[in-house]
Order: structure tokens, then C-alpha cells, then sequence
């Protein structure tokens, strides 16, 4: 398999989601630039930390004057997910060579994780999967670090009608709805949803981390009853 060709069939799985990417990267610049991190920290965040809901809550707590501890905690909590997609990539990374599971993880996020974990169920090669996951994340990070400067720069200039708050739902919506393929991926979503919902106003943000573990518990074992 032609290297050019897994970059690009990485590049196309993620367009689509790319829609709901950008305008994400927009409203994380704007509140940056607003904030009391500042737009030249707040972007900086990109670069460092590249996940999304974390950053969103880090200059938030950070403008509302919280403690280091507490910052850090709740962007540890949000980015917890990223273990479990970790386990679920982790028997097709190991064939990697070590400087790609070095690199790689860096730009593992949620979009990364589900068109590369769908498509690794048909294609077993390693060096295709390596450079179709590039391909893919390459294509998100540079969409989120180029709108979130954009959202810097644009600032309070962005007027508040263009509602551009219906990207973050927009964007994980995107991303569960192909994975509902089955009995158990169903009853896991619903569980996991309907628990993060009612325990939203958990300390610390871990109503999202209580549901995605009772959502994975929930589609395990009905996996196993239908067995």
C-alpha cells in the first residue's frame, strides 16, 4: 500500500468532521483572547496541551482564579478518555517502530481515535495504518491551530449571532452516531450518556469520565448476555 495513499484516505476520513472542528477552534481562540491567560498563552495551549474540552476548562478555571491543583486536575479528568482510547489502539500500535509510538500520541484525539479504530478492523497492514492515522491527525491539528489563532486574532470581533456554540455537541455527535453498529454500542451510549447528563455537576468534572466507565460496564455486559 502506497504511503501517499493511506495519507490521503487519513486526510479524507476527517474532512467531514472538519465542519465541526473549526468553528470548536474558533470559539476556544475567542475565549482565549477574552480571558485572563491572555491570547498568546491561551494559544499556546494548542500547541502544548491539543485537546479541546481541556483547554476550554483550563482558561476558564484560570480566569476565575482557581488553584494550579485544581487546573490541572480537571484538565487530567476531561483528557481521561484518551486511556481508554490508548488500550483500544494499542495491540495495532505495537507493531509501530518506537519513534511513531512516540509521535503519534500527541496527536491522538477523539476524530484521530474513531476513523482509525473503524478503519483498522479492515486494514491490517501496520505501515498503512500508521500513515493513515498521520494522515488523518495531521489534518485535524493543523485545522484546530490555525482556527484557534483565527478565533485570537478575530477576538470579540466574531459577533454572538453566529452561535458558533453548536460545534462542541456538533463535533462528538459526529463521531458517536457511525458507532452505533450494534446492541451493546447502543445500550454503552445511552448509559454513558444519560449518566454524564444527570452527573454533570460532579466536582471536578468527572460526571463525563462516571458515565463513559458506566457506558463501557453497561455494553460489556450485554455483550455478554447476548452471547
Amino acid at each position: 500500500m502506497p504511503v501517499r495513499s493511506a495519507l490521503f484516505d487519513g486526510v479524507r476520513s476527517v474532512l467531514p468532521l472538519l465542519i465541526g472542528v473549526a468553528p470548536f477552534g474558533l470559539i476556544f481562540g475567542v475565549t482565549a483572547a477574552a480571558s485572563a491567560v491572555g491570547g498568546g498563552l491561551g494559544y499556546a495551549s494548542s500547541l502544548i496541551i491539543f485537546a479541546g474540552a481541556a483547554q476550554l476548562a483550563t482558561v476558564q478555571l484560570l480566569t476565575a482564579g482557581s488553584a494550579a491543583a485544581v487546573v490541572i486536575a480537571t484538565a487530567l479528568v476531561i483528557n481521561a478518555r484518551h486511556l481508554m482510547y490508548s488500550a483500544a489502539l494499542a495491540p495495532h500500535f505495537r507493531d509501530f517502530p518506537t519513534r511513531w509510538r512516540l509521535v503519534l500520541p500527541y496527536i491522538l484525539t477523539d476524530q484521530a481515535f474513531a476513523v482509525s479504530i473503524s478503519r483498522y478492523d479492515t486494514d491490517t497492514d501496520p505501515v498503512y495504518k500508521r500513515w493513515f492515522f498521520l494522515g488523518g491527525a495531521i489534518a485535524l491539528w493543523t485545522t484546530w491551530q490555525a482556527t484557534s489563532v483565527a478565533g485570537v486574532v478575530l477576538g470579540a470581533s466574531i459577533p454572538e449571532s453566529w452561535s458558533l456554540d453548536f460545534a462542541i455537541p456538533l463535533v462528538f455527535l459526529a463521531l458517536l452516531v457511525p458507532a452505533l453498529k450494534d446492541r451493546p454500542s447502543v445500550v454503552a451510549a445511552v448509559v454513558g450518556g444519560l449518566v454524564a447528563l444527570l452527573a454533570h455537576n460532579v466536582s471536578y468534572n468527572l460526571g463525563l469520565l462516571i458515565g463513559a466507565l458506566l457506558g463501557i460496564a453497561a455494553g460489556v455486559v450485554t455483550e455478554r448476555v447476548a452471547t
